[in-house]
This record gives C-alpha cells, structure tokens and sequence, in this order.
C-alpha cells in the first residue's frame, strides 16, 4: 500500500512541524516545560496510525473522479460504482494538506486518550515503554524534589493529556481553514466534536463497569459490555475517522450513511480483537504486560461470555482475581486458561468474522470510489487480523 506508507510519512512530518511550532510558544513560558513537548513527541512517534488512514481513505472515498482499477472501463459497471457517481457530491477537490492535518489531528488526540487511560487504568507501559505518569514520576525521582513522585506524575499527565487534546483542536482548525468549501469543513468540525463527547462518555462506562456490575443484572453484563466498546472504540477508531474525512471532502448524505455503515461493525471487530490482546497478547509484540486486561479487572466482552459458561466456583474466581494488580504470572495463566476453557475465545473469533461480514457486506454497495474500496478492503483484514 505505498499510497498508505506516503500518507503516514505525511502525517509524522505534519505532527512534528506542528509540534515545533507549539515547542517554541512553551520553551518562551520557560524551560521547564521542556519535558511537555519532549513526552509529546516521544508519543506522537510511530503507531499503526489506522485512525490517519480511515481519515484519508474517507476523504478518498468521496473524490469526484474516480481513479481506481476500473475507472475508464468501457462496457457495464458493478452496481457500487454507479451508486458511487449517483451519490458522489459535486465539490472542489479538498488539499491534500487539509486532509492531512485532520489525520494529524486525530493521531494527537489519540496521544492524548491514551496518557489519560493509562492514568485511568495504572498502566505503567505504552508500546514496550513507561507511559506518561511513570516518565513524569521518573523526572521528580531523578531531579530530588519534595512530595510525592507519584502524584507529581499522574498530575503532569493529566495536564499533559490536556494540553494534547487541546493542541488535536488547533491542528484541525488549521487543517479546516484550508477547505473552500466551508459547509463541508464545517460539517467534519461536527463530527469531531461529536466524536470527542462519544469516546469520553465511553471511557466513563468502562470505569463505570469494572466496579458496577455486581450491581447489574447477569442478563444485562454482555450488553453492557458491547455499549463500552461502541463508545469508547469502535466509533472514534474507524467510523469517525472515515466520516471525518469524508466530510470533508463533501461527501452526500448517502456516502456518510454507507461509511457509518462500515465503520461501526469493523471497529467492532477491531477492539474485540484488541480485547484479545489485552488478555492473550505477546508482551514483547504488544508492548504491554501479557495478561494487562486482568490486572486491570477490565469487564470486556471476552470476561462477559467466559462468565456465561463457566460454573459458579470458576466463576467466583474469575471475579476475585480479576482487577488485581498483585497477580503473578501463574495466577495469570490460570485465568487465561480458564477463560480458554469456557469457550469465550472462539465465541469472541466468532463475534469479530460476523462484524466483519457485516462491514463488508456494507462496503460491497457503497456509493464510494473504487480505489478507497478496495483500500479499505486490505485495511479491513489488517486491523482485524493483527498481533499488536
């Protein structure tokens, strides 16, 4: 995918040239904000960067003149790309700078969800290295000051995750103000905004449900769990991306529907993969200690089936252990296996072909470009058959 490979160069180089400029309004304040924009940096670099090409591939989507495999086919065409030149919207092309600070902006406030998750959770590593409170923790032990390193560490990246969120702002808007078509720019500036409260309503249900589901029904635990995943994952890592950019490069109405339509079921699939992970994954491929998940008592769809299955002692030790951040590595395996054992690793395999049968089936009749279809298509098997 080389036009993917140029497209994440892209948006690195717009994240540091962003980055550099907010260095030089800090650095002025004083030198001791240095650490702000060292830490910035360090988690701006690198990553998968998914949400940057959802983001593109829905601006693609939507172009006018269609550049893909089978534009300039003489004879009929599929059934999709007629809907595409039906329901594509008739606008200037969007800058190709434009799109790339919107990528740019949503991988800066991806940085900034993950400092406050890894607060939220106490996870002390991101990607094979200390998250943000640990390497603020670390300067206040290495420097000698007074009080308490820990709570200089989770303070700092609170703020930090704060001022990310607030510089993934500025960067869209520099993005948006590049956009003639101001209806169109206007309408990704919704969505992102809409986005934002979406993913921060998630977080709050998933820290609601790892200490409020002995109070709910048993009934109601798997549902509850998917309503986590919708908010806090599925939406704000694929479907809001593409629709973001989408937007804005003016897409109709129907081509919006399509890309929700796509979105939600793959980003479905893509955070029950990760939930795998969280619980089954290699530590040195992850970056996070094997088993994270348990440790962190998260009440994820996996957790939700696996007590379906198991019986009442199984059960009873599944949620005693589970959340407590004193278990050793055999204590791990025993409830990796247990887990295992119930059946809720195949039933959750399961779960994620039929997300993706769904988003294909989506994508198949999508009024969108060829090349983005099948893009997205390769992005699909990606995201959903990874080891990381």
């Amino acid at each position: 995918m080389p036009e993917s490979k140029r497209l994440i160069d892209l948006v690195q180089s717009r994240i540091d040239e962003f980055l550099m400029s907010r260095e030089t309004i800090v650095t002025l304040i004083s030198s001791d904000l240095t650490p702000l924009t060292d830490f910035s940096r360090q988690f701006l670099s690198g990553g998968k960067r998914f949400r940057a090409q959802f983001c593109y591939w829905g601006a693609q989507s939507v172009r006018a003149a269609d550049t893909g495999p089978d534009a300039g086919q003489s004879g009929a065409k599929t059934p999709a790309a007629a809907a595409g030149r039906r329901g594509a919207a008739s606008t200037a092309p969007v800058p190709l700078e434009a799109v790339v600070s919107a990528a740019s902006a949503l991988e800066i406030f991806h940085a900034a969800a993950l400092v406050h998750d890894d607060i939220i959770d106490n996870s002390d590593t991101r990607r094979g290295a200390p998250s943000a409170h640990k390497l603020f923790e670390s300067l206040h032990k290495n420097a000698g000051w007074s009080g308490g390193p820990v709570t200089f560490g989770r303070a700092s990246a609170i703020l930090l995750g704060d001022l990310l969120l607030g510089w993934s702002d500025e960067l869209l808007d520099e993005g948006l103000d590049a956009v003639a078509d101001r209806p169109s720019a206007r309408r990704a500036r919704l969505e992102f905004n809409h986005m934002r409260t979406e993913v921060t309503a998630g977080q709050y249900l998933d820290i609601l449900e790892e200490r409020a589901w002995l109070a709910q029904p048993e009934s109601q635990l798997l549902d509850r769990a998917l309503r986590v995943i919708v908010y806090k994952s599925a939406k704000y890592s694929v479907q809001a991306p593409l629709v973001i950019g989408a937007a804005l490069a003016g897409a109709s109405a129907d081509q919006l529907s399509s890309l929700r339509a796509f979105g939600l079921p793959l980003g479905m699939a893509y955070q029950l993969r990760d939930d795998l992970l969280g619980v089954f994954g290699d530590a040195a491929v992850t970056g996070k200690p094997s088993g994270d998940d348990l440790t962190e008592g998260k009440r994820t769809v996996l957790i939700a089936l696996a007590r379906e299955r198991l019986n009442d002692r199984d059960r009873q030790a599944l949620d005693a252990q589970l959340g407590d951040p004193t278990l050793d590595q055999a204590q791990i395996r025993a409830l990796q296996e247990l887990i295992t054992a119930s059946g809720a690793v195949e039933r959750v395999e399961t779960l994620i072909a039929a997300q993706v049968a769904e988003a294909l089936n989506s994508l198949e009749t999508a009024p969108i470009t060829a090349t983005a279809r099948q893009t997205l298509l390769d992005l699909t098997d990606r995201v959903t058959r990874r080891a990381y």
